[in-house]
């Protein structure tokens, strides 16, 4: 009998040829911000799996918090994405991008010129970020956004939904985890704000329901999904009362909203703290949609998930980026080549597109 991994799934307008999720993840190759012909190789490479979800991609000039990562807010980086989509669909593949904006977790070295740091509240990061020009650098305390740069920032998510769709994109993935700009208004450890955006529950996730809203009602809802991360600890964030609450609202507005599916990440396998099963839970009880899992799966530990209906898909990270035929190995059961640390986030092809394929 097949198993439920190797097998078909249809979410809103499209079927999947497997319940195999590619999870997002940087690896910064986009020279000036542009996709180019490396990334369209490497995407396509992975084609087999039943969906891509491509690495966080910025809706603005001022999310581009990391060397090198990819954005969708002009022309010419449509043109870059066009080659990728095309690639991914010759294969018979599916592809959703995932919006990232970086908020606070940034370095204007990192940045075009008049792009500004901006975050729910000033309040910064400990630690320090790359940079190509002097490498690791302290993070700056960001701005506090005002309610017109808010609104500004809600537009060019919309915006670069539109794009992400001319530029030939199955859907759009908000990035609502690992700290970066949604979280960062959902959890009250970043968000110090005392206005609409801030203070209850209710409020700090208004900024990711009216980006769902605004870009549901853009390209459809069938094409929009989430990704948020519960008592993740990414980037300086921390667990907070009323968290379990917090999602468990969040996943019900989404429901009304209608967006396709949410993502739920737990990092506890490298390390982070874990994902309450009662969170999980909730979020599925809440939620009507599919639900995508991630966090440290091997076969059998995603079957269980699936028959046990926790899930709908299944997500898996870095055994993506040395093993392009990933789908094929788990289904036979082959080994599984072990990533290169070193070259996850380095320019070029080494350790990108050059594992084997076969």
């Amino acid at each position: 009998m097949e198993k439920l991994l190797f097998s078909k799934y249809v979410m809103g307008n499209i079927i999947l040829e497997n319940r195999i999720v590619m999870a997002p993840m940087t690896r910064s190759r986009a020279i000036g911000n542009i996709p180019n012909d490396l990334m369209a190789e490497y995407y396509s490479q992975r084609a087999g799996t039943g969906l891509i979800i491509t690495e966080g991609t910025s809706p603005s000039p001022n999310g581009l918090g990391y060397a090198r990562i990819p954005g969708l807010y002009n022309k010419e980086q449509v043109e870059g994405w066009k080659k990728v989509t095309d690639a991914v669909h010759k294969k018979g593949g599916k592809i959703f991008v995932q919006l990232m904006h970086t908020g606070r977790v940034s370095h204007p070295l990192n940045m075009p010129e008049g792009a500004k740091i901006l975050a729910p509240s000033a309040v910064g990061l400990k630690g320090k970020i790359w940079t190509d020009q002097q490498q690791l650098q302290e993070y700056p305390v960001p701005n506090e956004m005002t309610t017109a740069e808010i609104k500004d920032a809600i537009n060019e998510y919309v915006l670069s939904a539109r794009l992400a769709v001319e530029a030939g994109f199955d859907g759009v993935e908000l990035h609502g985890a690992n700290g970066y700009l949604i979280e960062q208004f959902i959890n009250p450890t970043a968000n110090k704000r005392t206005d609409e955006y801030g203070n209850s529950a209710e409020n700090r996730i208004r900024f990711a329901l009216e980006i769902a809203e605004k870009t549901v009602k853009a390209i459809g809802k069938e094409k929009v999904g989430l990704r948020v991360s519960p008592y993740g600890a990414a980037n300086d964030l921390e667990a907070y009362e009323g968290l379990e609450d917090t999602y468990a609202l969040l996943a019900e507005k989404m429901n009304q909203i209608g967006i396709a599916y949410i993502h739920i990440v737990d990092h506890s396998a490298m390390g982070a703290p874990a994902v309450t099963d009662s969170v999980k839970n909730v979020i599925r009880k809440n939620f009507g949609g599919t639900i995508i899992l991630a966090g440290g799966f091997d076969v059998e530990a995603a079957e269980k998930k699936l028959s046990a209906k926790k899930g709908d898909l299944i997500a898996f990270g870095r055994p993506f980026i040395s093993n392009p035929n990933l789908v094929e190995k788990l289904k036979t059961g082959a080994k599984l080549i072990d990533a290169d640390m070193s070259t996850f986030y380095t320019p070029g092809e080494k350790g990108y597109t050059d594992y084997p394929v076969e």
